[in-house]
């Protein structure tokens, strides 16, 4: 797998502000702030997607954008907040190494999260649930 950016960043070649470092996540200012007080909190392991992720390094990570999510929320009081995982192009992923985007928002930011929605109706969503369930 080619080094990702976030890689690059992790090993200091890329200038980044970072918000919290420890052996297993690194948190970071994104270049691209949505809102001010946009971070990325990714794993320093680089793996495309959080289904590489071991349980505990996948709590690990969303410990952390929990604890970013409170920070933010504590220095800028935004409307709401989002965090935001996704994976794979068709997924929405942007770059091949797992992050959570932790994201002020207001009302009215432009930043938006749309899909068509199905209802499938009771019948089909039991054979879904059949299909998946642990």
């Amino acid at each position: 797998m080619t080094d990702s950016v976030f890689t690059r960043i992790i090993r200091r070649e890329i200038p980044a502000v970072i918000v919290h470092e420890d052996a297993q996540v690194i948190a970071f200012m994104d270049a691209g702030q949505v809102n001010p007080g946009h971070v990325l909190v990714a794993t320093k392991r680089q793996v495309e997607t959080v289904m590489e992720l071991e349980e505990a390094e996948a709590a690990h990570l969303f410990a952390i954008a929990t604890r970013v999510a409170k920070a933010v929320q504590a220095a800028f009081e935004p409307e709401g907040m989002t965090l935001l995982q996704t994976n794979k192009p068709a997924g929405w992923q942007t770059v091949p190494h797992v992050h959570i985007h932790v994201l002020p928002r207001y009302a009215g930011d432009g930043a938006e999260l749309v899909w068509p929605r199905k209802e499938p109706g009771l019948e089909a969503l039991r054979a879904y649930a059949a299909r998946i369930r642990l």
